[in-house]
């Protein structure tokens, strides 16, 4: 499984950002879809997760202010972000778990402006 994701940038706080996932390879195999980022200092945070079958999962921070969303063959997950706030600046990665493996995919920056 390849990963792509995409759709960081800067943006002022309060605005949104969509993050996207594209998957490839064995799509078929993946079972759980999840973004990460990693902010400079912090150990890397769950920011949202969905599976096959399951409901979305989220970070305590989130808030309500994000959205994990699919296409309809996994090929593409979505991370949708509202309300941005300074303190979101990170870079996101997006992992697909297939079995007992995780892959992972380039991370994407995301910066918030005060």
């Amino acid at each position: 499984v390849r990963l792509q994701a995409s759709g960081g940038g800067l943006v002022q706080a309060g605005g949104s950002l969509r993050l996207s996932c594209a998957a490839s390879g064995s799509i078929d195999r993946i079972k759980l879809m999840t973004w990460y980022r990693r902010t400079p200092g912090y150990e890397r945070e769950m920011v949202a997760a969905l599976a096959r079958g399951g409901s979305p999962a989220y970070g305590h921070f989130v808030e309500g202010r994000f959205t994990i969303s699919r296409d309809n063959t996994w090929s593409t997950v979505y991370l949708q972000m509202n309300s941005l706030k300074p303190e979101d600046t990170a870079v996101y990665y997006c992992s697909a778990g297939v079995g007992l493996r995780s892959y992972w995919g380039q991370g994407t920056l995301v910066t918030v402006s005060s």
